[in-house]
């Protein structure tokens, strides 16, 4: 695997960890230690450096009420993190079986103790980290996986996060997410 691959499928992972649940103490000390990412076109390099002095400054307790507040709610949350609920034009449209067809075509089936649906935006990075990182699958062979579930769901997600009220430390993992999928886009736009 290339350093590049690596760096990418590194990324993913940190992004599913994170919208999967509130990072604790260990993985803000990480984040905040960790060096910057290789690319510095785009946002991505001064998204990652606000992200990083964020996790410097974090109470794990307070990250973890912001995750809870905006993500789980109760009731419906503020923010939803399930792609479907940004996919959805038409009312006759189904994505999450649509979504399960390509996971099994993939060789992927949700583990029996995960009782997320598989539309979760941390689902879908650990796939798309799975593709890079497990399977090492081209990037021709990942392509219609990002275009399809995260590119259109990336934008408006993230924009949810950066918009709701409270959202301090999520608002700069939306912003390292957002740079981040902007940067994949336009790499697989030029396969």
């Amino acid at each position: 695997m290339t350093e590049e691959e690596a760096g990418r499928a590194g990324l993913y992972g940190l992004l599913a960890r994170l919208f999967y649940a509130p990072p604790d103490a260990a993985l803000l000390e990480s984040i905040a230690g960790a060096g910057e990412p290789a690319a510095e076109e785009g946002d991505l390099a001064p998204a990652w450096r606000e992200l990083a002095q964020a996790a410097r400054t974090a109470d794990p307790e307070r990250v973890r009420e912001e995750y809870e507040t905006h993500f789980i709610g109760t009731g419906k949350a503020p923010v939803t993190l399930y792609a479907s609920a940004y996919l959805i034009r038409y009312s006759n449209e189904a994505p999450l079986a649509e979504l399960r067809g390509q996971l099994a075509a993939l060789g992927i089936a949700r583990r029996s103790n995960v009782h997320e649906p598989e539309d979760h935006i941390a689902a879908l990075c650990e796939v798309m980290r799975f593709l890079i990182a497990e399977q090492r699958t081209e990037l021709a062979r990942q392509r219609p996986f990002f275009e399809r579930w995260i590119r259109p769901t990336s934008e408006p997600l993230c924009n949810a996060i950066d918009n709701a009220e409270g959202t301090d430390f999520y608002r700069r993992v939306a912003r390292v997410a957002k740079s981040f999928f902007s940067l994949e886009h336009a790499a697989f736009e030029m396969l």
